[in-house]
């Protein structure tokens, strides 16, 4: 039977105004329903207070409509990296090539191996000469300067076997290559020269220089210059997206020039990560910056600031408009999601059947999603049904940290007027510090409590609430300071004292005046002042170990918070 069923005679749902159909929901699962076309009109339709809230926030004199979005605290585009400056940190410096390579080209300076054997035997490292040659005695120069390793053993094989023509065997090796010095100049850490091979890469040189000054220096505008000729050019942004970069044979007396920062642009928002982009002159449009930055799949909108000839402007742009856009250097673009999704998903847990999560529209109140959930009859606590939310959550947290952030500043700065209160001061100081690091560990579950005079309050949900329908339980749950903690069948009539008797009674460091009670639905109770149910937790407290009252008053409250928010009793 349903939730509205089996709590009818309660009065339960009796502040709903409507009768809800119990298909009222489209749900996830295998037993998968939907809402009935008049009711999915209605769901889509905004409701009153999403009405009124959307024209509050319309900003007239601008021409935006719709939700605003909070103010963020402006980040200095300086504090923010560029993109490619994660490339140099050591990476290629420490790895060199060894040039051994079937395309590197041969240079006078090489060493060839030459081992002959068979009609004749020849076994000698041969230096190729300044004229690019080799020389093999019984045979004489061979031209090698020029050509690549690959063919190397091809070219002598053929020249020796031009002379020995029977019997003979012909190997050869690059047995080491001419070591080279290339000059690094230009918007770089450490301008100098450097040594290296002939086959290293163009980023191992720029490592060794510290790397692209990423104050004023380009990654898309690198140049390898010999005798005052360009013998490549590199753009270090092709390298990082598709792994292309351009592999020059370095000569001694190379120099690699990077040149002066072209326009930038500063991504911040709904991105993968903020960075600084370098635009090349002829695509500074917000294509080009689409096609470097890379957005969340849920971008709508992009916030332009920047100054032109007619002064500083703020545009809030389209995204389907905004590769048309012209950027300039000093711009600041930042992706922003503005559309709200009509569908929130929530989860059930606890004692229900069917599916366990509801994909429902935005406007769905509760009683609506438990007229659509069919439960145990005699098995479901329909009275403590109770709901934990993400915000709740974020909140018990950040008033946690609050509380421990007054008891640092309020208790552990105080002065002491004597030694014995100084030494005193100094032993309570560690307690707390360490108490205060294990109350930082602690997970508020974001419960939020639903009872109220025996109804369940009809409220809104929110996307990703958690609703906990229990079960009917006939034990009790006894937990905190207590010698042995337990769960123990629920006896009528008996106290909470009687409990924590029958645990072993309270232990050392107990607060005897301190006992809460946590109800299934998340309520948390004195002890004294509620009376026993079948599925209650008896949750004792701890009592500060400490004689200045000021203090033990505060841990209590922190303490008391914790319990609250965690349903835990942390002890000190």
């Amino acid at each position: 039977m349903s939730l509205k069923k089996l709590a009818a005679h309660t009065g339960l749902f009796a502040m709903l105004a409507m009768s809800v159909n119990p298909a009222q929901a489209q749900l996830i699962g295998a037993s998968a329903g939907e809402l009935p076309a008049e009711q999915q009109s209605r769901f889509n339709a905004p409701s009153p207070a999403d009405q009124a809230s959307t024209n509050s926030n319309t900003n007239w004199q601008s021409g935006r409509y719709g939700p605003q979005q909070p103010q963020q605290p402006a980040t200095r585009a300086e504090d923010i990296p560029s993109f490619g400056s994660q490339l140099f940190s050591g990476g290629f410096r420490g790895v060199r090539a060894d040039g051994l390579n079937p395309d590197y080209v041969i240079t006078p300076g090489d060493q060839v191996t030459l081992r002959v054997w068979g009609a004749v035997e020849i076994d000698r490292v041969l230096p190729v000469d300044a004229q690019g040659n080799i020389f093999i005695p019984g045979v004489g120069p061979i031209k090698v300067q020029g050509i690549r390793l690959g063919e190397l053993d091809g070219k002598v094989r053929a020249a020796v076997n031009s002379i020995y023509s029977n019997n003979v065997q012909v190997y050869t090796n690059l047995q080491g290559v001419q070591p080279v010095s290339v000059f690094v100049t230009g918007y770089v850490q450490n301008p100098g020269r450097f040594a290296g091979t002939p086959s290293d890469s163009l980023l191992y040189f720029l490592d060794q220089a510290g790397g692209i000054d990423d104050a004023t220096g380009s990654y898309r505008k690198v140049r390898v210059v010999r005798n005052g000729d360009t013998l490549a050019s590199a753009d270090l942004y092709a390298f990082l997206l598709d792994g292309t970069l351009p592999r020059p044979q370095f000569r001694d007396g190379d120099t690699i020039v990077v040149e002066e920062r072209g326009p930038t642009v500063t991504v911040e928002g709904d991105v993968a990560r903020a960075y600084r982009y370098e635009l090349t002159p002829n695509a500074t449009n917000g294509q080009a910056l689409l096609d470097l930055a890379r957005l969340n799949s849920n971008v709508t909108h992009a916030l332009l600031r920047g100054a032109r000839d007619r002064g500083p402007i703020s545009n809030y742009i389209d995204l389907a408009d905004f590769n048309r856009q012209q950027l300039q250097s000093g711009d600041q673009v930042v992706f922003s999601s503005d559309m709200r999704d009509d569908t929130i998903v929530v989860t059930l847990e606890g004692s229900y059947y069917g599916p366990s999560r509801f994909a429902l529209p935005r406007d769905t109140r509760l009683h609506e999603l438990l007229d659509a959930v069919a439960v145990p009859e005699a098995m479901t606590d329909v009275h403590s049904v109770s709901l934990k939310r993400t915000s709740v959550a974020e909140r018990q947290k950040q008033a946690l940290e609050e509380s421990l952030a007054r008891l640092e500043t309020t208790y552990l700065g105080a002065s002491s007027s004597t030694p014995q209160e100084a030494e005193i001061r100094v032993r309570e100081a560690e307690l707390i510090s360490q108490f205060i690091e294990r109350a930082r560990e602690v997970e508020p579950n974001g419960r939020l409590v639903l009872a109220n005079n025996g109804k369940i309050t009809d409220i809104r949900l929110q996307d990703g609430d958690v609703i906990t329908i229990p079960e009917v339980s006939d034990s009790i749950l006894i937990s905190g300071e207590v010698l042995v903690p337990q769960s123990v069948v629920f006896v009528s009539g008996r106290q909470a004292t009687d409990y924590i008797v029958s645990a072993g009674g309270f232990s050392d460091r107990a607060n005897k005046k301190r006992i809460l009670v946590v109800r299934q639905n998340g309520e948390v109770r004195e002890a004294a002042d509620v009376t026993l149910r079948p599925g209650d937790e008896i949750l004792v407290l701890p009592e500060a170990p400490t004689k200045n009252l000021q203090l033990a008053s505060t841990l209590t409250q922190i303490l008391y918070q914790i319990a609250i928010a965690a349903k835990v009793a942390i002890d000190l």
